[in-house]
């Protein structure tokens, strides 16, 4: 039985590790380079599938026609991801993204989206992809085209799934435009840049009240980096902030960035599938994308008995 349902990107990532990150126009060496599997909706299926355990997580994605997808599936099967909604598309790369990464784990990315594109939906429809949506407790839409996050959101709310949204860059596409989707979604997950990119605000009051108008029972979560996140609740309350993991205080160190926020959602989505309330998934959510920061693979979020000893540590005086 499938208990998480994750659904958008699924890339090869191309890690490029410099000294000091570019000008425009400006050629830097690359000191090190790093190929590994990544994409938004892939990071965060692995990222629950690590807590939740084998085949508890179902991953509805697109792959290309190459040997890409075929090392992709490979991976994620030796994760314990559930493999069976994956659509391979014909005559079409897989998904790629080229990371430029700077000496405290900043970064740059270029994505070349191919087969991602792919994911529309029609192909929900398809009845292996209906049958483990309709198993699961909570579904996870990342990135996927805006009309298959709508369709999504609609099955998802016809079949009593807990909905979690993180649409990236489609927050530049306006409130207007989002707002059918938004209208199914229990918990909204952006960054301060695009909230502000979305509402013209990054404060979570604000941020919560304005969505109610749309859905009111929708909850804020505001990602704030090392500064923890925030979430905020119908009508413009703030239910919880928690702060990031003290990486320093743990004896720990960020190399790489890339993939956090992903780990937050994986663990945090994971929490809310085995029951947990908002506060324990939320702080599940910054100890995983904290633990992620210190790995320099882009899925580099932590075991369930990983998570769990970093929690303990935490509680110590």
């Amino acid at each position: 039985m499938v208990d998480l349902v994750c659904c958008g990107a699924i890339n090869w990532d191309i890690n490029l590790y410099v000294r000091r990150m570019p000008k425009t126009g400006e050629e830097v060496q690359v000191l090190e380079l790093q190929r590994v599997p990544g994409g938004t909706a892939a990071n965060v299926a692995v990222a629950a599938a690590r807590i939740l355990g084998p085949q508890r997580v179902s991953l509805v994605a697109a792959l290309g026609d190459d040997e890409i997808a075929e090392r992709q599936l490979e991976l994620l099967r030796m994760e314990s991801v559930n493999t069976s909604a994956i659509t391979r598309v014909p005559r079409e790369e897989s998904g790629q993204a080229y990371i430029s990464i700077g000496p405290t784990g900043e970064n740059e990315i270029h994505t070349y989206f191919g087969a991602n594109l792919f994911l529309t939906p029609e192909s929900l429809e398809a009845s292996q992809t209906l049958q483990v949506v309709k198993q699961g407790k909570v579904t996870v839409i990342m990135d996927p085209p805006l009309d298959t996050c709508q369709r999504l959101a609609e099955l998802c709310k016809e079949f009593g799934n807990t909905v979690i949204w993180d649409p990236g860059v489609l927050a530049q596409s306006g409130l207007k435009k989002l707002s059918r989707t938004l209208s199914h979604v229990d918990y909204l997950v952006l960054n301060k840049l695009e909230y502000e990119e979305l509402l013209g605000t990054s404060e979570a009051e604000e941020i919560a009240s304005k969505l109610s108008a749309i859905n009111p029972g929708i909850k804020a979560i505001v990602k704030q980096g090392d500064s923890g996140c925030t979430l905020a609740g119908p009508g413009g309350r703030i239910a919880y902030h928690v702060k990031a993991l003290p990486l320093e205080k743990l004896g720990m160190r960020a190399v790489n960035t890339v993939g956090c926020g992903d780990a937050f959602i994986g663990a945090f989505a994971a929490a809310k599938a085995l029951g947990h309330e908002d506060l324990e998934s939320l702080r599940w959510g910054c100890a995983a994308g904290g633990y992620k920061a210190t790995r320099k693979e882009t899925r580099g979020g932590p075991t369930r008995q990983q998570l769990e000893t970093l929690l303990k540590k935490l509680q110590e005086p």
